[in-house]
């Protein structure tokens, strides 16, 4: 399996967002904003998913340990790094997760939160993603959309939402995502698809996939045309194009003007 990888910060902020490959394993995990808050850790996000990132890439190293098995050993890794820290705050750092994994005739693929996996296979496209964040303080969400980014009115609405939304994360009338406790991996979305039946892969943070998802101004076809003349650099600079020609979210309402942007092309 080849990977090619790229992230980019979306703005002046530190890259919340992490990319890794290797020739068996992709990963992405896209770090869940703080909105500013408190969040009972010193060390912050982009901290959070390099350890996570580089402790997933060691667990699941072992073909005979289960993505589910490996991601709970990664986050029981992360917590021991850190105990410090408060880490039952409900604003501890926190990522969402996609990860693929070859294993002799079989891609194995775990999805938490909404960071997508796309497959190209011979008869169309496969996505693989968990939209259950969607599902949760719809009206919160909907106030945020009703101002301009950058706006203190759009920064105060946001900071309703996120307080809101972690009161509900990793519960059972929530959403999960990858946070301090090792259950939230049994969570995850998980399966496996015959090697054989894929062309490429696609492992999007929601940075990238809102190409697709939210501006509707690119197909997953020609997502996938793009990766493969111009690599995951091309298609991110191709989201902050369409992103300019919006800066303030009229057209497009979103938390950000950009978010950080990550790829992994797998390719065989």
């Amino acid at each position: 399996m080849r990977v090619a990888i790229d992230t980019q910060p979306g703005g002046a902020a530190p890259n919340e967002d992490w990319v890794g490959g290797t020739p068996t394993l992709a990963v992405v995990l896209d770090g869940l904003s703080t909105a500013g808050l408190d969040t009972g850790c010193r060390h912050g996000v982009p901290w959070y998913v390099a350890h996570l990132g580089s402790q997933l890439v060691a667990a699941l190293a072992d073909p005979g340990v289960s993505l589910t098995a490996g991601l709970a050993t990664a986050l029981e890794r992360v917590a021991t790094l850190h105990p410090e820290c408060d880490l039952a705050n409900p604003g501890t750092p926190s990522a969402t997760v996609a990860i693929l994994r070859q294993r002799q005739e079989s891609l194995d693929y775990l999805v938490l939160a909404d960071s997508p996996i796309v497959l190209e296979e011979d008869q169309g496209f496969s996505v693989i993603t968990d939209l259950r964040v969607d599902e949760v303080l719809p009206e919160l969400k909907a106030e945020v959309g009703r101002y301009a980014t950058h706006t203190e009115k759009h920064k105060e609405a946001l900071r309703r939402l996120v307080l809101a939304q972690r009161q509900t994360r990793n519960t059972a009338s929530g959403y999960w995502v990858a946070a301090a406790g090792p259950e939230a991996a049994e969570h995850a979305l998980t399966g496996s698809t015959p090697a054989q039946d894929v062309r490429a892969a696609a492992l999007l943070s929601d940075g990238t996939a809102c190409l697709v998802t939210d501006y509707a101004m690119a197909t997953w076809s020609e997502v996938f045309t793009t990766l493969r003349a111009g690599g995951p650099r091309e298609l991110i600079d191709i989201v902050r194009k369409v992103e300019a020609t919006d800066p303030r979210g009229h057209r497009w309402p979103r938390y950000k003007s950009g978010d950080d942007a990550s790829v992994a092309f797998c390719q065989w």
